[in-house]
């Protein structure tokens, strides 16, 4: 059983006055914040705030790119070639290292966002393309993956850092892919149930899938999405069950 688990969760998503999600409590309750880079949510002023606010919190900060989409949030499916795409990886990663510098602050991982890590976990030769872009930026990050995904093969080949990810929100396919938005029950909504659900992963070093397969994965860190209106209940009462377990959370 996993007895000790980072707890992850994507924000800094809000644009101008428009605002997306509570971070500052979540903040307070995360051991690592993923922060949108500016092209699927995002700009530097929100950045800025997040990334001072997880200082101050001692939260472990991460860069969080995706596909140049506002309108989209990110989450529709994008088709750009491989140059094209590594220097949009590239751009965000630096736009996030800057703004962490300009606080006093470091980016010490970074994670895909929406549809462009869904395409990176089945598509080896994508992921390959946006985790080489990362690495010639910083060698040294920790690249946080979907387990047992393409992603998770392209890392390990890369002998890079990296932390395997599981998410407390969403279903899962018999592949360890996430099922689609789309499709019934793909966002989980009740917070006992995805705690309940993630306890029975950390138990069983496994991924539950939507059938009930099991599929054996090293975790390091569960999301939580912050965009989703339940996002702090679930990220406390994931920390209470997890604590009254013997489950400790600390930054990967």
């Amino acid at each position: 059983m996993v007895t000790k688990v980072d707890l992850n969760s994507d924000m800094g998503e809000g644009f101008g006055s428009w605002t997306m999600g509570d971070d500052a409590a979540l903040l307070d309750v995360i051991t690592s914040a993923n922060i949108a880079c500016g092209f699927h949510a995002g700009d530097p002023d929100v950045m800025a705030k997040t990334m001072r606010l997880a200082a101050k919190n001692g939260v472990g900060i991460g860069a969080h790119p995706g596909f140049a989409d506002l309108k989209g949030f990110g989450r529709r499916r994008l088709n750009i070639g491989a140059e094209e795409l590594g220097n949009l990886i590239a751009y965000q990663l630096g736009a996030a290292q800057g703004m962490a510098a300009s606080v006093g602050a470091k980016v010490r991982h970074f994670k895909l966002h929406g549809a462009l890590s869904n395409m990176c976990s089945e598509d080896a030769s994508l992921a390959r393309t946006c985790y080489e872009a990362a690495l010639r930026v910083d060698p040294d990050i920790i690249l946080m993956v979907l387990c047992e995904t393409a992603q998770q093969k392209v890392v390990t080949d890369l002998g890079a850092n990296w932390a395997g990810e599981i998410f407390a929100d969403r279903a899962y396919e018999d592949d360890a892919t996430l099922v689609d938005r789309s499709k019934a029950g793909a966002v989980l909504h009740d917070a006992d149930v995805a705690a309940e659900r993630i306890l029975t992963m950390l138990r069983e070093d496994a991924i539950v899938a939507e059938s009930g397969k099991r599929i054996p994965a090293k975790i390091d860190t569960i999301c939580l999405h912050g965009d989703t209106p339940e996002a702090v209940t679930m990220a406390r009462a994931l920390r209470e069950k997890l604590s009254a377990a013997g489950v400790s959370l600390a930054q990967f």
